[in-house]
């Protein structure tokens, strides 16, 4: 995670009907084995055009993912995210605890642990890119846990931030504490795992026009 937790870097720029034309095709290179540095700090934060890209692929598949399996119920006002869990055995409680914020602060999306048919995973490991949200752009995505990242910030904001991406949020990198897409912005001493309201609206609003776009773009490809 670069500017934010190195996750993803710059503002997506999603409009407000979320769903971009195209979706650009982001690498999932698996993490590396070799331990974080303790000299290769998350401090610089700067991001890059392609992890912003990246998250914005991880939105759109995943909508279009939970889209495919909603779409014999095209009323539907709110939209379950499944994810599967199993990967990341060692963040288990920070990724309830995303789970439960992120369901208690929004009402269009809700997010749903389970092993079947999930739209995206959670892994954990060693990363010199720290924590972060990747797509392959065709409905598989995960969100990678870094270990040592996770000790220098406060491990329910990362989790819950890197989760936030998935719902369509991009990168605030120089926004206050209050802002959790500020990541890792506002340095170590943030402990705010909560969005604030601007970020809670704005996951509403793409989940209440995005899925509706998405159903469309699937009824139109059949």
């Amino acid at each position: 995670m670069s500017k934010r937790y190195l996750s993803v870097a710059a503002a997506i720029g999603l409009a407000v009907a979320g769903l971009g034309a195209t979706s650009a095709t982001a690498a999932t290179a698996a993490p590396t084995a070799s331990a974080h540095s303790a000299t290769s700090s998350w401090a610089a934060y700067e991001g890059s055009k392609a992890e912003a890209k990246n998250n914005k692929a991880f939105f759109e598949a995943v909508v279009k993912a939970v889209a495919e399996k909603r779409a014999a119920n095209p009323g539907a006002k709110s939209v379950t995210v499944v994810y599967d869990a199993s990967g990341a055995p060692t963040f288990a409680s920070q990724i309830a605890s995303s789970t439960s914020i992120w369901n208690s602060s929004v009402s269009n999306v809700k997010l749903q642990a389970g092993t079947s048919g999930a739209s995206f995973e959670y892994r954990e490991g060693n990363d010199p890119r720290g924590s972060y949200a990747s797509s392959d752009g065709h409905g598989n995505g995960y969100v990678f846990l870094d270990y040592a990242q996770n000790e220098e910030y406060d491990s329910t904001r990362v989790t819950t931030h890197e989760t936030g991406h998935v719902l369509g949020l991009p990168d605030t990198y120089d926004g206050p504490c209050s802002q959790l897409m500020s990541g890792g912005g506002p340095g170590p001493s943030c402990t705010n795992a909560q969005p604030d309201a601007t970020e809670r609206a704005k996951v509403d609003q793409l989940w209440a026009n995005g899925f509706a776009k998405a159903l469309q773009k699937v009824d139109a490809d059949r």
